[in-house]
């Protein structure tokens, strides 16, 4: 028996009991209870509900990666062939139809990482757009059922209008918001559920990465065979009744797995930008100071805020104006910002460059997309033995190479890279999207060189055709580029981006997507042009009635030429950049271990001392 020091009675109890706080704090007897009743009940509580983050919720996660992109892949590899058959567009019409499609799309990734990031949560997010693509799939299946939907046949290069056209567009640009809001969020959601700071968790992040491409793989491989052949060969609305039945499916087993996941937060990514850009032009009058820790930041003091502090860098100095503190001046955010706020700006400022140099590669993929399922349907042999394969399906080939070197990178590659780099993902992000780069332009060089052979033989007399498998040189060499690129970029902008701006950040994979789509429709317009006038024929490359009257092989080759030259661009532009986890002190995490470790002593011994205080032994103190 001691008398507490805080006053009030004698305590009797053991230090698991909270002795140390009732001892230190001296609550009557009653309050104790209470508090001992309630950290049981929180106890038990824990005990019984879910174990959240980790690979124990991205399971849902990549059920919902699988099953939306049977759909969206199936109709992104189909869309020309329907847009064809269907609504009586040309080629080149129903190319650019496509393209820009799938470049608004990817744009409205933006819009999904920016709302994610400011307003509602991740899971939010991926829910409501969700409901809109479904909507979307929706609409598309009652104007492909529906014969008085759909135009009459003409000579035009697009034969819809009225409400027939209106229909066809609200329905295909609803499907592109829904679609491209719902990846501007999900990456990054299956991102949060590990922790950076925890070493096994940080290693794992590029493991999910690796699994959430091969979860779209195995989703997109299921699309481009069975939804496809379904469309093209039985009916496109029961193609398009599958593909809205399967992204329903994905987005209920996503909203089942809610109690599992880790949800951030919503920020104001764009409100800090606007802020640092606001304030440096206001202070643009004023002089740096030469020591950078004259500049404002938050205190170390405080442990939440100093958690995410980025070091000072020397780029963009005139930035660093917006974290001048004037004399006799409330440190107030549109007056100063801190100098971690200037340093986001920084680092989304140094990603431009790399966002840039990647979008070439994306105008590469337009093309397997759009001409090269033109070449297999309309100008191939398609048949493989008795079978007859739809051109849309050729895909399959890169999806089933990525599905392959999927797992072998993972478990062959990162570990034997690991040991000789030392880095958690094997090599860095920006060295995986080089091979990628590398091997696209290898894709396209190919590609010219079929199409070559193709066109020589349909020009002999009597024509020749050469089977669709050719295609699969191209399709193979640029799915393992995608392999290597999308997964990099997608690790390398969510690890890089500020806290706040992770949506926002990843999103940028999107975009780079996005701009390189456009960037087709934009070349083809451009090359038809140029050709017209300087050509002795006076056609345009890709201007032909069909690919037998153009020079797709011509306009392969100078796609590949200009990826050699961007990827010069690129090379330059990643050993310009610093990686933040360099201009970070990153945790010690031996250290860390080494102090838990001596803590656990310290905590022991105290124990150990107090114990006997408490239970009345010789250096209890004082007693009655």
């Amino acid at each position: 028996m001691v008398r507490g020091r805080g006053g009030g009675g004698f305590v009797k109890t053991g230090i698991q009991d909270g002795g140390l706080t009732a001892f230190f704090g001296g609550k009557s007897g009653e309050e104790e209870g209470k508090a001992t009743f309630y950290d049981k009940l929180k106890r038990i509580n824990e005990a019984l509900s879910p174990k959240k983050g980790g690979f124990n919720a991205c399971k849902f996660i990549f059920v919902l990666a699988a099953f939306e992109n049977m759909g969206f892949v199936a109709n992104m590899v189909s869309f020309v062939v329907y847009f064809m058959s269907i609504m009586f567009f040309k080629y080149h019409t129903a190319a650019n139809t496509l393209t820009n499609f799938m470049g608004t799309t990817f744009l409205l990734s933006l819009l999904g990482g920016f709302i994610s990031d400011t307003y509602l949560s991740r899971f939010t997010t991926c829910l409501i757009f969700g409901s809109l693509e479904i909507v979307a799939l929706v609409l598309m299946t009652i104007q492909a059922a529906t014969h008085s939907l759909q135009p009459e046949f003409c000579v035009k290069s697009s034969c819809i209008q009225g409400g027939v056209k209106v229909m066809f567009y609200f329905s295909l640009y609803l499907l592109a918001l829904g679609s491209g809001g719902v990846r501007g969020a999900l990456p990054a959601l299956g991102a949060d559920q590990f922790d950076r700071k925890d070493p096994k968790e940080a290693k794992a992040l590029a493991t999910f990465f690796n699994w959430f491409l091969l979860s779209v793989t195995l989703g997109a491989s299921v699309g481009v065979t069975a939804i496809v052949y379904y469309s093209t060969t039985v009916s496109w609305y029961k193609g398009f009744i599958v593909s809205t039945i399967a992204a329903f499916l994905g987005f209920v087993v996503l909203a089942l797995g809610k109690p599992y996941y880790r949800l951030q937060t919503p920020e104001s990514p764009i409100l800090k930008i606007i802020q640092v850009i606001y304030v440096a032009s206001k202070n643009r009058g004023l002089s740096l100071p030469e020591d950078p820790r004259e500049l404002y930041e938050i205190s170390d003091k405080d442990p939440v805020a100093a958690e995410d502090k980025i070091a000072h860098t020397n780029e963009f100095r005139l930035l660093d104006k917006a974290a001048i503190l004037p004399q006799n001046t409330e440190p107030l955010p549109w007056k100063v910002c801190t100098v971690t706020q200037v340093e986001e700006v920084k680092v989304l400022t140094r990603m431009l460059p790399i966002l840039a140099s990647t979008i070439l590669m994306n105008t590469c993929m337009a093309q397997l997309q759009t001409f090269s399922v033109q070449q297999g349907a309309t100008v191939m042999d398609r048949k493989l033995g008795s079978m007859e394969i739809p051109a849309p399906s050729v895909p399959i080939i890169p999806l089933l190479f990525m599905s392959v070197l999927i797992v072998i990178y993972e478990y062959l590659f990162v570990p034997f890279a690991r040991k000789i780099t030392k880095h958690p993902s094997g090599i860095t992000q920006l060295q995986r999207v080089g091979v990628g780069l590398v091997l696209s332009a290898l894709s396209m060089a190919v590609a010219g060189l079929v199409e070559h052979k193709r066109l020589k033989l349909a020009h002999e007399s009597p024509p020749k055709t050469i089977s669709i498998m050719w295609l699969s040189f191209q399709y193979g060499i640029f799915g393992i580029a995608d392999m290597f690129t999308l997964v990099g970029l997608l690790e390398f902008f969510y690890k890089e981006a500020p806290a706040g701006m992770r949506s926002l950040s990843t999103s940028f994979t999107w975009l780079t997507l996005s701009f390189g789509y456009f960037l087709s429709t934009i070349f083809v317009d451009i090359i038809n042009a140029v050709t017209k006038r300087v050509t002795p024929s006076k056609k345009g490359w890709l201007s032909g009635q069909t690919i037998n009257d153009s020079n797709l092989h011509l306009f392969y080759w100078f796609l590949a030429i200009l990826s050699c030259l961007n990827f010069l661009l690129y090379v330059w532009s990643a050993m310009c950049y610093k990686y933040k986890s360099e201009e970070r002190q990153e945790p010690n995490y031996d250290k860390l271990t080494s102090a838990a470790e001596t803590r656990s002593f310290r905590d022991d011994n105290t124990q150990n001392s107090v114990a006997p205080m408490l239970t009345g032994g010789p250096t209890a103190g004082t007693s009655d």
